[in-house]
């Protein structure tokens, strides 16, 4: 799939909305993401980044740009950092999708969670700010925020997994047990809903958070294509979830890696203070919370891995190869039910 914008395109759309956008429009599309293909956009005005639907078939609710606009201009000055976001454009006929433009925050990713050339003093600030800003997702007053209709009532857990079990079937390519066995244990073992109703994002990971260019605050949090209403602990589980995977570019876990000599959080702590800075009693089946995790990236993997064979992909060869992850996730999912060895 060609990584080409039509800049001009983008520049009548947006007019004298923006002042001083203006062409020339220089476009340079970021490398490494699989969801909504992103843009750093040069103006006479100075930057911005615009996030686009990718063209091609999509599953219904996929790619919802005109969702991460909406929660992210509902962020703005809250304790969670997040971009300002500008304009959002609906009418596919612009560029061929629906996009949205917002302002270009300066700062740093860590796309390995060993956060190699950092210090251990600066690994443990990082885990803590981390901890900090997925505590005050969770703590944001959505109803003063305008999200209180963001997402459906009722049980978060049975609407994911009915929706991810759909995703799964619609875009499985081989026949996975593993996977079957993870959906089933799941749907047998569903906690009752116990009324705790949060913004989720959906995907938080520390290469999801942008950090200051000299330190270690979290400037903002990005990629918010999943986020919904629903139930706090998916995200957190989520967290120690992606740890619990290979170290490296594919698996970006820490499985096997010692952390206390790194200074870095165990498991454990992670949990314990996010339950601390949210005045909230230690969680009970965890494992239950774990094992959704793991499906669900399971299958969020199966359809970037299908989109690439389709030829949809933002990057076809990445995709690939993060699609070869799908039967690890599943084993863990299967693994995360027997709860702590």
């Amino acid at each position: 799939m060609s990584g080409a914008l039509d800049t001009a395109a983008v520049a009548a759309w947006v007019g004298d909305a923006l002042p001083g956008f203006a062409g020339p429009v220089r476009a340079e599309k970021f490398s490494g993401g699989q969801s909504n293909p992103t843009y750093r956009l040069d103006t006479p005005a100075g930057a911005y980044v615009l996030r686009r639907k990718p063209p091609g078939t999509l599953l219904k609710s996929a790619h919802a740009v005109d969702r991460e606009f909406r929660v992210l201009r509902a962020l703005q000055d809250t304790a969670v950092p997040v971009p300002r976001v500008h304009l959002l454009c609906e009418d596919a006929a612009v560029i061929g999708s629906a996009f949205y433009i917002m302002e270009a925050v300066a700062g740093r990713t860590y796309d390995d969670p060993r956060l190699p050339g950092c210090t251990p003093a600066a690994r443990d600030a990082l885990m803590s700010e981390m901890n900090r800003v997925l505590a005050a997702i969770h703590d944001v007053d959505i109803d003063a925020a305008g999200l209180s209709d963001f997402g459906p009532q009722g049980n978060y857990y049975q609407r994911q997994l009915d929706r991810w079990t759909k995703a799964w079937r619609t875009t499985r390519t081989e026949a996975l047990p593993e996977m079957e066995a993870l959906i089933t244990w799941l749907e047998a073992h569903m906690p009752p809903d116990d009324g705790q109703r949060t913004l989720v994002h959906g995907d938080y990971r520390i290469d999801n958070l942008l950090f200051a260019p000299d330190g270690t605050d979290c400037r903002a949090v990005l990629d918010w294509e999943l986020s919904t209403l629903g139930h706090p602990y998916a995200d957190l589980a989520a967290v120690l979830m992606q740890w619990a995977m290979p170290p490296g570019p594919q698996g970006r876990g820490l499985a096997g890696v010692d952390r206390a000599d790194l200074g870095l959080w165990s498991d454990a702590r992670f949990v314990a203070e996010y339950c601390r800075r949210r005045g909230i009693p230690p969680i009970e089946n965890f494992a239950f919370y774990l094992a959704f995790c793991h499906f669900r990236m399971a299958a969020i993997l199966q359809g970037v891995k299908k989109r690439a064979l389709d030829g949809n992909a933002s990057d076809p060869e990445r995709g690939l190869q993060l699609g070869a992850y799908v039967p690890e996730y599943a084993r863990q999912g299967l693994n995360a039910t027997r709860g702590p060895a």
